[in-house]
């Protein structure tokens, strides 16, 4: 459903501030993002059950990197409390034994690079090479592993799309609306309108819509960017 394709990061202080937000977006979103700051605040999954309870779809934006086996068996939980999407971040093995234990309804999403990171970030990591080859590499590594979709910016859709068609999930964060010049920590930004015409199957906002002095009419307005990126993109 393309009111799906927005996924609203619940980067709040606390569970009753998730559950306070969602509540008063109502119908303008149902799909929704917790992250580690949520992880730190204790009671997660009474989080995540109670937005399935909801009738929502929650995103653990966890980005697993551990030995396989515990990574398979951290999967295996999510999975039983109705998790849609699952971040991972790290090698074949790990890609692998998240892919593996995933089940019929849960999607893998293997990291890429953050849209926080720039050219200076990478070379600050150690990675020798462009940022664009970077993603794409590991998007087809992903592939390769079993995972069902990947992270990655507006800035390496066209490519990622060109070389891989329509076999990955993309998923794209870094989302800032036209009239929101703050990137805030996120270096690598494109529009709602623009990552979707683009290709992305989901976009990820945060600040622009729980920041807003209207959260309702932020992601409304962002779903309306959002019928317009499609429409450009099947003209």
């Amino acid at each position: 459903m393309s009111r799906d394709r927005l996924i609203v990061a619940l980067d709040v202080p606390a569970p009753s501030d998730a559950l306070a937000l969602a509540d008063a977006l109502g119908d303008a979103a149902s799909f929704y993002k917790i992250g580690l700051e949520l992880l730190s605040a204790g009671g997660y999954m009474d989080l995540i059950d109670a937005l399935t309870q909801r009738g929502h779809k929650v995103f653990a934006d966890l980005k697993l990197f551990d030995v396989p086996a515990t990574v398979a068996a951290a999967v295996r939980g999510l999975r039983a409390r109705g998790v849609e999407f699952l971040t991972v971040h790290g090698n074949q093995a790990i890609m692998e034994a998240a892919a593996r234990n995933k089940g019929a309804s849960m999607k893998i999403l293997a990291v890429t690079a953050l849209t926080s990171l720039d050219r200076s970030d990478l070379d600050d990591l150690g990675f020798d090479c462009d940022i664009g080859e970077l993603v794409l590499s590991r998007a087809r590594r992903a592939l390769e592993a079993g995972c069902d979709g990947v992270i990655a910016s507006g800035h390496e859709l066209p490519a990622l799309r060109q070389a891989l068609g329509n076999r990955l999930l993309v998923v794209t964060p870094g989302i800032r609306p036209v009239d929101n010049d703050e990137a805030h920590d996120q270096k690598r930004v494109v529009t709602p309108a623009a990552a979707i015409a683009g290709g992305a199957d989901h976009i990820v906002v945060g600040r622009p819509i729980n920041a807003a002095p209207d959260p309702r009419a932020a992601a409304l307005a962002i779903q309306n960017e959002i019928s317009r990126g499609l429409q450009k993109s099947l003209a």
